[in-house]
């Protein structure tokens, strides 16, 4: 018993000493903060499920050291990336009553706040990174974008992305036919429940936890979502196939309490509106880069990228339609035409 106990003692110390850690490594390690902050008059609570792997969530600690540095340490941003306050809906909660004063709202959610905000997830619309920075940068749809959420309280400051939606799937899928053979999981929001069911795709809504284990066994065989978070979070090592759809951009939409932000003196609202749109423009465009580097790591890694023909694509897109006008009745259709309109022209 003696040499028993021993034995684990040594084994305990050699484990201690040792520079490779039963644990893993902090995540945020290297965005820690490189000033003291305590003596901010100001503080904004910032959160978001993202990883800052994903170069759209890196947008919250750019924009806490830029607003530090020129508000000269009246305002910090303590930003919280990994649903370190809680998953989106929850922080939703929170972020209307003023507890949480911010948050990067995945898009799939942000209809939960206003139904305009869902405009982004209509298929085939604002399809492309071109797209949606034309859609951004015309400053009365963003305007008009934000309006309705705005009067319940809530500012959209502007908004970074994920990339391009399509299918991850375990065989490869290059028509309609094949998507039909597989069983999707796809985001808990209920534009996309209307648009598999009118593509006439197999599906289920599962939380995105149960998604590594439910690819692994095979009780779903594909998944709708972009080639970064496939490729960041392992599901490429899984599904070794995946089809481009680019039916929509995955977004992280910038959300602030009105409520709060009116309590900030002038200067400092003006400064915290400035530094979100710089930054997020600047997100956007590394967004865009990281895609292409995402596809050539998993191309490296084995995976197989297909792009479906023109006819097959303009069998999702006719199926959709019915989808977009259902929708743009709760978004308005005049704002949707609109947006039609200005990315046609």
């Amino acid at each position: 018993m003696q040499r028993v106990v021993l034995g684990l003692f040594l084994i305990l110390m050699m484990l201690m000493l040792s520079p490779v850690s039963l644990f893993a490594a902090d995540p945020l390690a290297a965005w820690q903060p490189k000033f003291d902050h305590s003596g901010a008059e100001y503080t904004y609570l910032l959160s978001t499920v993202g990883h800052p792997a994903i170069e759209g969530a890196t947008v919250g600690y750019r924009i806490r050291d830029r607003i530090w540095k020129e508000s000269n340490g009246r305002l910090y941003v303590d930003f919280r990336p990994i649903s370190q306050l809680g998953g989106e809906k929850d922080v939703l909660r929170k972020l209307k009553l003023g507890a949480v004063q911010g948050m990067l709202c995945s898009s799939v959610l942000a209809p939960n706040v206003s139904p305009r905000l869902g405009i982004v997830n209509l298929p085939f619309l604002i399809d492309s990174f071109a797209s949606l920075e034309k859609f951004r940068q015309n400053e009365e749809l963003f305007r008009e974008y934000g309006l309705d959420a705005e009067a319940k309280g809530i500012i959209v400051a502007d908004f970074t992305g994920y990339g391009s939606y399509g299918w991850a799937t375990r065989t490869p899928v290059k028509t309609l036919a094949d998507a039909r053979k597989q069983l999707f999981r796809i985001a808990q929001a209920p534009v996309n429940v209307d648009l598999y069911k009118a593509w006439g795709i197999q599906f289920t809504v599962m939380p995105w936890p149960d998604v590594p284990q439910a690819l692994q066994t095979g009780v779903i065989s594909g998944l709708d979502h972009t080639p970064i978070v496939c490729n960041i979070t392992k599901k490429f090592t899984v599904a070794k196939s995946y089809t481009n759809i680019g039916y929509a951009q995955g977004l992280y939409i910038h959300l602030i309490n009105k409520r709060w932000f009116n309590s900030l003196p002038e200067d400092l609202q003006q400064l915290l509106r400035r530094v979100i749109k710089e930054e997020s423009r600047k997100v956007r465009a590394l967004t865009e880069q990281q895609q292409r580097d995402q596809i050539a790591a998993a191309k490296a890694n084995g995976v197989v990228f297909y792009d479906l023909s023109a006819t097959e694509k303009a069998k999702l897109v006719k199926l959709a339609e019915p989808v977009v006008q259902k929708w743009g009745e709760k978004i308005g259709l005049d704002y949707l035409n609109k947006v039609r309109e200005a990315l046609k022209n």
